[in-house]
């Protein structure tokens, strides 16, 4: 049985994420230690637990620690399951970060499956659910899965309630996947979303994005979400090219503007254009384990996140991925090959 080190780089509950999915992808026993020690709050949050119990549900495991508050977690998978499952995550508690930890062994099974997950959908601290659509799913389908979302119900944080259906048809293995060359950016838009707010809270943040980055009025759009769904708000930038689309996101909060959410989408969009790579910060992230399943690939960033960072470490750790980082001239290339 391996021991993993929660408090280890970022130590956050990502560290929980991936040890719990490669431990579903391998088989083999695992054993947390320190799970987010590095947090104000350490140890399993409901957020995590509905991980721990999603993942348990699907690999058939024997747990040990599968309580709130808890910093030390023993799982012994013994399969991999397929069907419908369905797991609702309190109050706001990010259903996409749930879906990351059992995505990986899911993509490779031995049958077709059905998500039905309820909590959070749109989080400042968590992939929102159009990132995972336009951005990241994508992707692994192009590696062989089939993986669809379909979003029925938005949760903003901090009330939650979302729901989002994801169907997974796996793949006997991950195809490599390379994305180094950057191409022309075909189509820009935007999208401004409120629930339960005045709508010109929306227009507000679409005229200072347009302002800021050049668009024009017809690649901005509108989204009023009943008042049950919220409230909330967030603003969504796209950027769609050859190989990839890119994703920016920007919540509002109370006390903060409209006009400094946009600033701040903008800031990351015009910071992704200027490096002239085709993944962002964000997907480099998500794209780490899906290029270790497949023992190859590569692709170019930005500086990598101390998230990332500690990804391909722990990557390194349980799997047979080697990866090479080289960084220059603030762009980072990442590949991965099988260790000899």
């Amino acid at each position: 049985m391996r021991t993993v080190d929660g408090s280890q780089g970022e130590g956050g509950g990502q560290v929980l994420r991936t040890t719990l999915a490669l431990s579903l992808l391998s088989g083999e026993a695992v054993t947390l230690e320190n799970i987010r020690a590095r947090r104000a709050r350490p140890g399993l949050m409901r957020q995590h637990l509905a991980a721990v119990q999603l993942a348990a549900r699907v690999g058939d495991a024997e747990v040990e620690g599968a309580a709130q508050g808890s910093r030390r977690l023993v799982f012994r998978p013994r399969t991999v399951a397929t069907g419908r499952f369905e797991m609702s995550v309190a109050t706001a508690g990010s259903a996409t970060l749930v879906l990351q930890t059992v995505l990986p062994a899911l993509l490779v099974a031995k049958g077709p499956t059905t998500l039905v997950l309820e909590g959070g959908t749109h989080n400042p601290l968590a992939p929102p659910y159009d990132f995972l659509a336009e951005s990241f799913l994508p992707l692994v389908n192009r590696m062989g899965p089939t993986v669809e979302a379909r979003l029925e119900r938005w949760g903003f944080y901090p009330a939650g309630g979302g729901r989002m259906v994801v169907s997974i048809r796996p793949a006997e293995r991950l195809a490599p996947l390379e994305l180094l060359d950057t191409g022309p950016v075909k189509r820009v838009g935007a999208r401004a979303v409120v629930a339960g707010l005045p709508p010109d809270i929306a227009r507000r943040e679409l005229a200072a994005l347009a302002r800021r980055l050049g668009w024009a009025p017809d690649r901005l759009r509108i989204e009023e979400r009943p008042a049950a769904e919220g409230p909330g708000n967030v603003l969504i930038a796209s950027l769609e090219r050859e190989q990839v689309t890119e994703v920016v996101t920007g919540f509002g909060e109370k006390g903060r503007s409209a006009e400094a959410v946009a600033e701040a989408v903008a800031t990351e969009v015009e910071a992704y254009l200027q490096a002239g790579v085709p993944v962002g910060t964000h997907l480099a992230d998500q794209l780490l384990i899906p290029m270790a399943l497949a023992g190859a690939g590569a692709f170019r960033t930005l500086p990598l996140s101390l998230h990332a960072r500690t990804q391909v470490r722990l990557l390194e750790e349980l799997t047979a991925a080697r990866f090479e980082v080289r960084e220059a001239a603030g762009i980072t290339e990442v590949s991965v090959a099988a260790r000899a």
